[in-house]
């Protein structure tokens, strides 16, 4: 997986070897953040569903409701906005999917605090360096 300039990663690139995947990092963040924060940034976190296969008519319909192709796995709905897309903590098994990048520089150049995590740890650290640079 090659990685971006204009992301900031969080995590260990470094690192090889086993790890979860990315849906069970994912779930211990959402649940890290349930707990530390169980009325704010945990009560308001949100995960788009992007991946899985569909038929076509499927994708147009859901690009109709407003599925948007490259949409992060993790947002935080709030000033500024959190959006961070989880991979891997060996990201030598994971790659970026079609749209991924340019989503988060989008909302990167839109003022969100847009990122890459590694892992759950990677995730945790981007989340608490959201925590001391936004203003909310």
């Amino acid at each position: 997986m090659k990685f971006n300039d204009e992301i900031p990663v969080f995590g260990d690139i470094k690192f090889r070897g086993d790890c979860p995947l990315e849906s069970s990092d994912q779930k211990a963040f959402v649940s890290y953040l349930r707990h530390k924060h169980p009325k704010t940034y945990g009560a308001i976190v949100v995960h788009n569903r992007n991946e899985g296969k569909r038929s076509f008519q499927q994708a147009a319909r859901f690009k109709a409701d407003g599925m948007t192709k490259g949409a992060s796995d993790i947002m935080i709905p709030a000033n500024p906005p959190f959006v961070c897309e989880m991979k891997r903590k060996d990201h030598t098994k994971s790659a970026w999917k079609s749209g991924q990048q340019e989503y988060l520089i989008a909302c990167k150049d839109l003022g969100a605090f847009a990122c890459l995590a590694l892992g759950v740890d990677g995730a945790i650290v981007a989340f608490e360096s959201w925590l001391l640079t936004a203003k909310h």
